[in-house]
């Protein structure tokens, strides 16, 4: 079920501001704090709250800065404002819940402080429904023990264990310290199903030392 005050997928806008991030994931459903404080950025802030509350997150291609205006990947996902407060020094503290992902059809001439984008959400339309497609739950739980011990993440076990599937991998995904094409790939699979198959790849490699995200892909 899509959440109450999310737009239906015809009501998505054809264009949306974006927030290059290295290393920072956002996935449908996912929830994602963010200190906003750069001038350019407190600006989009402001323009998203007049408008329909989305922002898109997207990283910036291998090499480049998140200070410059770098070539970024061509998948992101857009958020949408659910949690906003003003700081007495001047930051906006927000909370992006993932609704739907997108592919960069082309970036819009910078007529403000900020990127924009013109969105093609086509591919993704599914992203507005829950993901109900089965995973080898036991096999990422019994991974993701001696990650959390590998990383000094204090986890609740019990709470853990009961959290599901789909909230599961896409939590997992957003807060594990995975390198920035580790976090594309994962934003890129298909499903729950295949993210969940590349997470679990993923976090048996960072337990036994492995290689990388491309690896594991395949």
């Amino acid at each position: 079920m899509s959440a109450p005050f999310a737009p239906a997928f015809a009501d998505l806008p054809a264009s949306l501001p974006i927030f290059p991030l290295t290393g920072v994931l956002l996935l449908p459903r996912g929830r994602l704090p963010l200190n906003v404080f750069e001038k350019r950025y407190l600006a989009m802030t402001e323009d998203a709250l007049k408008a329909e509350r989305l922002i898109g997150m997207v990283q910036p291609q291998a090499g480049g800065s998140d200070a410059d205006e770098p070539a970024l990947y061509r998948t992101g996902c857009a958020g949408r404002m659910t949690e906003f407060a003003e700081t007495e020094d001047g930051r906006y503290l927000i909370t992006l819940t993932g609704l739907v992902r997108f592919d960069i059809a082309r970036e819009l001439p910078q007529d403000r402080l900020y990127r924009r984008v013109v969105a093609d959400w086509q591919p993704y339309r599914g992203d507005l429904e829950a993901d109900a497609a089965p995973i080898e739950r036991e096999r990422l739980l019994a991974a993701l023990k001696p990650f959390f011990r590998r990383h000094n993440i204090a986890a609740e076990w019990a709470a853990v264990e009961a959290t599901p599937d789909d909230r599961l991998v896409t939590t997992i995904a957003m807060a594990a310290p995975f390198a920035p094409n580790e976090k594309q790939a994962l934003l890129e699979a298909r499903g729950l199903a295949e993210r969940a198959r590349l997470l679990t790849a993923l976090v048996e490699m960072a337990v036994h030392g492995g290689e990388s995200a491309d690896a594991a892909r395949h």
